[in-house]
């Protein structure tokens, strides 16, 4: 699967949806498959308006869809857009660890025995 890059406004939005509590929550509740608003209020000690202004926001960040099943509108977790944003943080999360593994690399190199045998040497000089 090709992931499209997601332009920066999107990624604004779809992280400022996620920076509520609820909202994860409804997320969390969305992965393991659709649910209707009455389904995703009923952990909430919140209104079903309430419940349904989230979805919105979820909504405008291209996190989750609804759809019309007869009387059923259920809410649907979009994946595509998560994966994308999983893929933009992948891309800062690999480049952090080469880092991490050339620093690892170069302490490996200073703290081989020939390096300790000279730092202890010049040590006990005077």
């Amino acid at each position: 699967m090709i992931l499209t890059p997601v332009p920066e406004a999107d990624l604004d939005r779809a992280f400022a949806a996620l920076a509520d509590p609820v909202r994860r929550a409804i997320i969390a509740r969305l992965s393991r498959g659709a649910a209707t608003v009455n389904e995703l209020a009923e952990p909430f000690a919140i209104s079903k308006q309430a419940v349904s202004r989230h979805i919105q926001v979820l909504e405008q960040a291209g996190l989750v869809s609804r759809t019309r099943d007869a009387q059923r509108r259920p809410v649907h977790l979009e994946a595509a857009r998560l994966e994308a944003m999983t893929a933009w943080i992948d891309r800062y999360r690999l480049a952090a660890e080469q880092r991490y593994r050339s620093l690892d690399a170069v302490l490996e190199r200073g703290a081989s025995p020939a390096a300790t045998t000279q730092i202890s040497d010049k040590e006990q000089q005077p």
